[in-house]
Order: C-alpha cells, then sequence, then structure tokens
C-alpha cells in the first residue's frame, strides 16, 4: 500500500521539477571555520577554507553543471563577470570565505579554455591553469563583524544598537543572567587563561561558547577539560543562541534586525535586476552570492518568520550554513526574452553548515505560510514591507546624521528615546534621563508662562537632543561592568 503511493507521488514530483526552469539564485553564506573572536584579528583556517570551497563546489554541480537545476543560460566553465555579482563586509575571514567559495563554484579551466589569442597571433594562457579572476566587492554593512564580540558592533546603526541594549534589561535576559551563574562559574577553570572571571556569564554568553566552540575543534587539551561534557557543551551553546537571537531580533522591535531589513534590500534588488535584465532580452544578473555573519542570518530569520517553519531557525547557524532564493518559472520561456512576472516563482532553502551532494538544502515556506514557493509579486511585497533598499531610507531608520547619512540629516529621527542602555553599555540611564525629561518639562512650562506675560511677541526655542548625539555602544565583548 505504501509503495503504491509513494512510487507515483515520486514521479509526479519529477515531472514537476523537470518542468522548471531556472532563472536566477541569490545565495547568502556563511563564512568557514575562524579562529575565537577573543583572540583577534580571527583569520580563516584551513578547515574553514575547506567548508567553504566544498560549498562553492556544490552550487557549481546544482547550478552551473546539473540539467535539470542549471541557472538558465548562466555560463557553466568560463565565468562571464556579467552574470554574477559577489559581495562580502570588509572582514578578513568573509571576504577569504568568498574568495575560497569562488575556487570551487569556477575551478581553474585548464589549458584548453580561457586561452587569449593577441593581433600578432600569439596565444597568452591564463596563469595557474586557468585560475579565473573573480572580483568580490565590499558592502558597508558588517565591516569587521568577524573582529567583533558585540553582534551590533559591525552595524553602525545608532536605532539598532539601542534596540538591542534593550535587551539587557528585559526580564528574559535577566532571568537567564540569574539562573545560570552557576553554571558560568563551573565554565571559569576552561577559560580563565583569556577571560577574567567576572566576564564568565551570561552577559558574554557567545564570546564565552566561541572560544570555546573552537577549542573542541582545534586544540588537543583543553583545560579542566572534565567540565565539557555533551551536556555542558550543548548547554553553551543553547543559552549563546538565546542571547544572540535576543540581540537580533524582536518581535515588537524590528529596528533590532537592521541587518536582515538591509540583506533583504540586497535580495530584492538583485532578483529585480535579474527579472528586469532578462526583459530586456539580456543574460546577466543570474547569480548573487554574498557572505556575511550570523547576525543577518537571525535577523532575516526573525522578519521572515522563519521560526513558525522550524524552532532550530533560533539558534545560530553553523559555519558554512547558506541560505538560496530560487527564481523559477513553470511557463515555456520565449528564446529571446523573460517569462512574465505572473509565472515567476520564489522557493527558499537553507542548510545548516556545508552544504553537498550528500546534504543538500531544504526548502522551507517564508513569511509564516505554508507553502514552498510563492509567486514573486507575493515575494516581492512581502519583502517590501521591511526591506531597506536605499541610503536614506537606512539612515532614516537608524537615526544616523553623519558621514553619508549628512544629506539626509534634515529628515531623519533622532534615536528612540525609549531605549535604555543596560548590561554594561555607555548612554543615558532610564533614572539619568527621567530628572533630564522632568527640567526640560519644568523649562517649557515656565517659558509659556514668561511668553504669556511679554508684549514683544513671543520667542520660539528649538530642542536639542537630550544625549548630544548617539550614546556609544561598549561591546559586550569588552566585559567591562
Amino acid at each position: 500500500m505504501h509503495l503504491s503511493i509513494v512510487f507515483p507521488t515520486l514521479a509526479l514530483l519529477s515531472s514537476a521539477e523537470a518542468a522548471e526552469t531556472l532563472l536566477g539564485a541569490y545565495i547568502f553564506h556563511r563564512h568557514g571555520d575562524r579562529t575565537p573572536k577573543a583572540l583577534a584579528p580571527a583569520n580563516l583556517t584551513s578547515l574553514g577554507y575547506d567548508q567553504v570551497y566544498t560549498s562553492g563546489q556544490y552550487f557549481r554541480s546544482r547550478f552551473l553543471s546539473n540539467s535539470s537545476s542549471k541557472i538558465y543560460k548562466l555560463n557553466s566553465d568560463v565565468v562571464k563577470l556579467s552574470q554574477i555579482s559577489v559581495t562580502a563586509p570588509v572582514d578578513n575571514v568573509l571576504q577569504n570565505s568568498a574568495m575560497g567559495f569562488l575556487q570551487g563554484l569556477y575551478p581553474p579551466v585548464g589549458e584548453e579554455l580561457n586561452v587569449q589569442t593577441l593581433s600578432n597571433g600569439s596565444k597568452v594562457q591564463t596563469p595557474m591553469n586557468g585560475y579565473q579572476l573573480i572580483p568580490v566587492n565590499a558592502v558597508a554593512q558588517g565591516s569587521g563583524s568577524e573582529d567583533s564580540g558585540w553582534l551590533q558592533d559591525a552595524s553602525g546603526c545608532e536605532n539598532a544598537e539601542l534596540s538591542s541594549n534593550n535587551y539587557f534589561s528585559s526580564s528574559d535576559y535577566t532571568k537567564l543572567l540569574n539562573s545560570t551563574k552557576g553554571f558560568y562559574e563551573e565554565l571559569v577553570p576552561v577559560v580563565n587563561a583569556t577571560f577574567d572571571p567576572s566576564y564568565v556569564t551570561f552577559k558574554n554568553a557567545y564570546i564565552v561558547y566561541d572560544l570555546i566552540n573552537v577549542a573542541t575543534i582545534h586544540n588537543t587539551s583543553i583545560p579542566s577539560n572534565a567540565t565539557l561534557t555533551p551536556g555542558n557543551l550543548l548547554q553553551t551553546r543553547t543559552l549563546a543562541d538565546a542571547h544572540e537571537w535576543g540581540l537580533a531580533y524582536n518581535v515588537s522591535d524590528d529596528m533590532r534586525a537592521m541587518a536582515g531589513m538591509q540583506l533583504a534590500g540586497e535580495i530584492l534588488k538583485y532578483m529585480n535586476s535579474t527579472i528586469t535584465s532578462g526583459s530586456a532580452g539580456l543574460s546577466s544578473n543570474k547569480l548573487g552570492i554574498q557572505f556575511g555573519a550570523y547576525a543577518s542570518f537571525f535577523s532575516f530569520f526573525g522578519l521572515a518568520s522563519l521560526p513558525a517553519a522550524n524552532p532550530d531557525f533560533m539558534g545560530i547557524p553553523d559555519y558554512a550554513s547558506s541560505m538560496v532564493f530560487e527564481l523559477f518559472t513553470d511557463a515555456a520561456v520565449p528564446s529571446d526574452g523573460f517569462p512574465a512576472t505572473s509565472d515567476l516563482q520564489v522557493r527558499f532553502s537553507f542548510h545548516n553548515g556545508t552544504a553537498s551532494n550528500f546534504s543538500e538544502p531544504v526548502a522551507y515556506p517564508l513569511f509564516g505560510g505554508k507553502d514552498l514557493a510563492i509567486s514573486w509579486n507575493s515575494f516581492a511585497d512581502s519583502l517590501s514591507k521591511f526591506a531597506v533598499t536605499t541610503t536614506q531610507d537606512w539612515c532614516t531608520k537608524c537615526g544616523n546624521t553623519t558621514g553619508t547619512c549628512a544629506p539626509y540629516a534634515s529628515s531623519t529621527p533622532a534615536p528612540s528615546s525609549t531605549a535604555k542602555s543596560s548590561g554594561g553599555h555607555s548612554g543615558i540611564s532610564a533614572a539619568v534621563g527621567g530628572v533630564i525629561g522632568a527640567f526640560v518639562t519644568l523649562a517649557v512650562i515656565l517659558g509659556t508662562l514668561a511668553a504669556a506675560m511679554l508684549i514683544g511677541g513671543l520667542r520660539v526655542v528649538s530642542k536639542k537632543r537630550l544625549a548630544g548625539g548617539s550614546p556609544a555602544v561598549e561591546g559586550v565583548a569588552t566585559g567591562k561592568a
């Protein structure tokens, strides 16, 4: 009975897949294994290099070589730079991860391909057996993220930093800080060569976990190794998950998820360019690839309601994890054009850790839905609700007024006055803010009374921001009290 049901179902699935034409894709990828953040500068390890290279080989087999899932008109062997876009923040680990991935995606082409004939008839072979040079362009958000212990340090967004700081005054944080004191005290002998005992608390859950995790991968001997039982190792990971999720996403305050908003904007813009170039009869913008930190994964997971599909999305993605957005159609593709947008669909898939032909990404429904594929129009509309696509939009949301945001300062609101600082981070406390607010209110009342008694007119005095600019965020990695 089961066989008679399963086989026809598989046949239908195979038939449906065969009818698909993959028109483009966007990959967001985490870096490979690295040295710990606590011992900056972090560097990509040989293991990490191998992880991203292997992942590049997998996506080559999936998008460039496999006849059933090959991206339409994407060059298979010799890269055509107009067809792909590769980006990463200015960060040693992330930039090197991107380059390692590309070596697997477009390997050297050998002596037969990439030979250039000059006007005098002589031929020039590309060095290193046809090694292909593919630029990795820098994105502004996330620079230096792998040397930073504080999740928001690399964001540059003032309101995102303020929002994350609010986590340190939440009841969830306070409960875990107090209930895990004994657990972290047990870990002190394991990490006291790097951290002061006062630093080893839930406040610094990720940095403590990160150091221990790297040690378990690379160190042949670890102080007080008996403490690191499977249960304790799982506990350090689980607490780090909770800590970083609290900093990266909050359902009632989406400013915390600025990294995910920016990623959404980049996905939307690139996939739009795939459609517009295809509609113009051009074979460009086929594959977008971006390398970034787990903060962007977390923020996007929350914004796209992926924990509704699987609660594991609230856990930190492993090294070399990848999420993929595929643009495809079941309709016929004109030889000199592109299907109508109403015929386009998007499918999201994710793989925790290095993808391979033996362990492939799995499709999940986006935005709290049930379908594994949704129409392009629905995808674009849902993404647009939180995507940040312009510098002005980013500056306005973040409350930044200097640097690239200076031209938009007049339309940029000051950071939210409800944002609190805690967990050892600098800024105006609620108590001090209340005192300042009381004096400002008193001044306004006295000014109003004085104005009422004046005969010669009314003077209007503008208020200045109480904090005199955004409060500096003191990184969790510093461990300062």
